[in-house]
Order: C-alpha cells, then sequence, then structure tokens
C-alpha cells in the first residue's frame, strides 16, 4: 500500500511540474551535396550531425526558454564546390524561422535570407566550439551570428525591441570576425548592402528604429490578434506597413524592407484579399510597390 502511493505521489508531481526548461533553437539542418557528388559521404553525414548538436544542443542566451517555445527553423546548406585538399566548403545557405500565431495552428515567417556566401572549412572530426571573443572558426562564427540574429527577431516580435541584446551579440560577432580569411565574403563593410555586416548594422542603426518598432506591432499587435478580431489585428498590420514605410524612407539604402517583403509577400496578400476597404488596399498597394516593384503582380491581388 505505502509503496501505491509513492508512486502515484510521483506520477501526480511528474504530471504537475512545469515543462522542461530548454535550448533556444529547434532548428532542422539539410546539406543538399547534389553537386559534389563521389565525395566522402560520412563527412556530409558528419557536418550535418554536428551542426544539428551545435545548433539545437547549446544554451545560446541567459534566458529561459520552455521546450514548446523554442524557435523553430530551417538551415538549408547547399554545397557548391569542396575541396578536399583544404577542407573547403563553398555553401549558399538558404535560412528561415517561424514563428506561432496566437489562438491559430498558423506559424508566420520571422526571417529569411539566402547567404551566398555561406563558405567554411570543416573536417570530419572537428569540435565545433564557439565563444564570442576569439572567432578563430569561421563556421562557428556563421551560425553563432545566424543563431543570435533570428533569436534577436524573433524576441523582436514579441516585444519592442526586446532582441537588443541578441542583436548587439551578432553584430560583436560580425566586428570578431574581421580577421578571418581573405576569402570568407559577408563580413566586411560596403562589401554589398545585403550581406551579414550590412543586417547587422541596420538592424541597430537608429535610422531604422521604425522596422523594430514595426515588426512588434505587425506580429503581436496584428497577427496575434487577427484570430480574435480580424479587423483590429489588419488594422494594426496597416499601421505595421506604414511604419515598414517610413523605415524605407528613412534609409532608402537598406535592404531590410524589401526583404520583408519577399517573405511576407504571400502573407500580406491573403491578409487583404477581399477584406478591407478599397482606401486602405490601395494605401498598402502604393506603399509596398514602391519598397519592392518586382511583386507588383502580387500586391495588385490585394486589390481584388
Amino acid at each position: 500500500m505505502q509503496k501505491t502511493l509513492i508512486a502515484l505521489f510521483l506520477l501526480i508531481s511528474v504530471c504537475l511540474s512545469p515543462p522542461a526548461e530548454a535550448q533556444e533553437i529547434n532548428a532542422v539542418v539539410n546539406i543538399n551535396k547534389q553537386k559534389v557528388q563521389g565525395e566522402n559521404e560520412s563527412l556530409f553525414e558528419t557536418l550535418k550531425e554536428s551542426l544539428t548538436q551545435f545548433i539545437n544542443e547549446r544554451q545560446w542566451t541567459d534566458l529561459q526558454f520552455k521546450r514548446n517555445e523554442r524557435i523553430n527553423c530551417n538551415f538549408n546548406i547547399t554545397v557548391n564546390k569542396y575541396d578536399a585538399s583544404s577542407n573547403l566548403f563553398n555553401c549558399t545557405l538558404l535560412l528561415q524561422s517561424n514563428r506561432p500565431v496566437w489562438g491559430s495552428s498558423y506559424n508566420t515567417i520571422a526571417y529569411s535570407i539566402k547567404d551566398e556566401n555561406f563558405n567554411f572549412e570543416f573536417q570530419e572530426f572537428d569540435q565545433l566550439e564557439f565563444r564570442p571573443d576569439v572567432i578563430d572558426k569561421d563556421l562557428t562564427a556563421l551560425i553563432a551570428y545566424y543563431v543570435y540574429l533570428i533569436i534577436g527577431i524573433d524576441l523582436d516580435t514579441f516585444s519592442e525591441r526586446g532582441g537588443d541584446d541578441q542583436l548587439n551579440m551578432a553584430m560583436r560577432i560580425t566586428n570578431n570576425a574581421q580577421g578571418l580569411t581573405a576569402s570568407q565574403k559577408g563580413w566586411k563593410a560596403f562589401e554589398d548592402n545585403q550581406n551579414r555586416y550590412a543586417i547587422i548594422t541596420d538592424l541597430l542603426d537608429g535610422g531604422m528604429e521604425n522596422f523594430r518598432s514595426m515588426l512588434y506591432v505587425y506580429h503581436r499587435q496584428g497577427l496575434d490578434v487577427m484570430a480574435e478580431n480580424p479587423d483590429r489585428g489588419r488594422a494594426a498590420i496597416t499601421q505595421a506597413i506604414e511604419m515598414l514605410d517610413i523605415a524605407h524612407k528613412d534609409k532608402p539604402l537598406s535592404m531590410l524592407p524589401q526583404l520583408f517583403t519577399e517573405y511576407k509577400y504571400e502573407e500580406l496578400v491573403n491578409i487583404y484579399r477581399g477584406k478591407g476597404s478599397a482606401v486602405e488596399k490601395e494605401k498598402i498597394v502604393e506603399i509596398l510597390s514602391n519598397i519592392n516593384a518586382s511583386l507588383n503582380t502580387s500586391w495588385r491581388e490585394m486589390q481584388h
């Protein structure tokens, strides 16, 4: 009888315990090696396993995430070239992080980018370790930069400028990565307006404050409200697009507003198509066309 009571007590304790704390990231890593067929198969499998473990099992911040709060994301790496003599991988990264929308089963894209210069050295038995102040491995610097970037942006969608600490860490990594090999592109200032340096610099620039605030208004006051009150949620999203317009005008050379429209355009079309007033939609179409004219066909669908 005593053993039965003890067992019952333990079962109740487990059921009533709060969800276990977990790391911040829940990443799926994919390695596409079709362009380098015939190379050592185990090397690519080891790379995938090492990256998955490094991203998902490391505690990146002091924040306490519950298991169901982890940020779901995909690191899709295409190997364009591989040099066995130097262990050098020339790759393209397609990164996407997602965010759940309150009151629904819908997940929205919080951030997405394509990095054409995701280049690094890796050997089969390399141990992936990371220290933010001593950047001696290009692979760990690349991964850490993107992890802090997506955590920072995710936190921005839940509270205004909530990701400051994480975005500053991504900037710190960028600054400390300046001494990496000359062939490692993407870290340098003025190299192009969409590289890693440009993105993090723009996110922390005072001139892009409206972009950071827009992330909160769009997601927390807009999408998260739509299941309960579609009109109020859409009104907040309209406000967010107006803030995006201000950010674009404040810093016309920044790629952030355009990037936002590229991974949000289908969602935006669905939010406005067949809903809202003609005047509201006309204003939204004009703003989005000015930011990204290449998507004009999609923007016009909103007016149906």
